[in-house]
């Protein structure tokens, strides 16, 4: 008779408990605008951090808020943004694809101090370690792989020639792997580019030239034979402003190092041997 009472008494206790967290949750309820799951079931959940917000859910938050914009992600597809802008009833502007692109193209070609580096397969842990890792340019890809482990998108792997290359297909432009570059030798450029200039060496002419074999001298025949005006030299490296360049392909044609390359004539980055 006792247990009887006993347990009578606990699924009464039970009850009113139950009965209690239930209007609890009823009074400080905290109300969520259903369009915040509608925005976060357009990203891509990958989580990158490439719009500056803490997560996916991070930037819906700001997207609802209109702390950011309906195209914050840079993840996103354009049919990806056009839901987020039609949830937000907002119009979107088309926005230029862009991608990442990394700055050095040496590999096999540039100078190596050394036959190989034994160690932890990580570029910030051979800089620690080696400084340069087998290489004596101080400003070339490591091909240690940090930027692959950051891409969330399986977009940058290191090529046959021991450099990190950016599947352009895959490439979000989050910049991710740009972050996570102890040389910080990746960029974003626009999708549509045709002429690329994989070189960051901001040796002068004579070290750049001794360093590695295809790296800009600071000649400036570049420069000086661009009709638009798209190429300059600075601190002993050419740069092309895209937002001038018009793909003639002169400058290809006179970079004397080759470095200089048309990728949709090539079918590849790499300068052409």
């Amino acid at each position: 008779m006792n247990i009887f009472y006993a347990v009578l008494t606990l699924g009464v206790l039970g009850g009113v408990f139950g009965l209690m967290l239930a209007l609890a949750s009823k009074v400080f309820e905290v109300k969520t605008d259903p369009k915040l799951g509608m925005i976060l079931e357009c990203l891509p959940g990958a989580n990158c951090g490439g719009c500056g917000y803490p997560g996916c859910a991070g930037c819906a938050a700001a997207i609802l808020s209109k702390a950011a914009p309906v195209n914050a992600c840079p993840s996103c597809s354009g049919l990806q943004t056009s839901r987020i802008a039609a949830i937000m009833g907002v119009e979107v502007k088309t926005q230029e694809r862009r991608v990442a692109f990394v700055r050095c193209s040496g590999g096999e070609q540039a100078g190596h101090k050394f036959e190989r580096y034994v160690g932890i397969q990580d570029c910030v842990a051979i800089t620690k370690v080696s400084g340069n890792g087998t290489l004596d340019c101080s400003y070339g890809c490591l091909g240690g792989g940090t930027c692959v482990t950051a891409c969330k998108f399986d977009a940058i792997h290191i090529n046959a020639r021991g450099v990190a290359e950016v599947d352009r297909e895959k490439c979000t432009c989050c910049m991710q792997c740009a972050r996570a570059c102890p040389r910080k030798i990746i960029v974003s450029m626009p999708y549509a580019v045709d002429v690329v200039l994989p070189c960051a060496n901001h040796e002068k002419g004579a070290a750049a030239k001794a360093h590695c074999a295809i790296s800009c001298i600071g000649c400036r025949l570049c420069e000086k034979n661009c009709p638009s005006g798209a190429i300059t030299v600075s601190n002993n490296v050419a740069r092309i402003d895209y937002d001038k360049c018009t793909s003639c392909g002169i400058c290809v044609t006179k970079c004397p190092r080759k470095l200089i390359t048309d990728i949709h004539a090539t079918g590849k980055v790499e300068p052409v041997a």
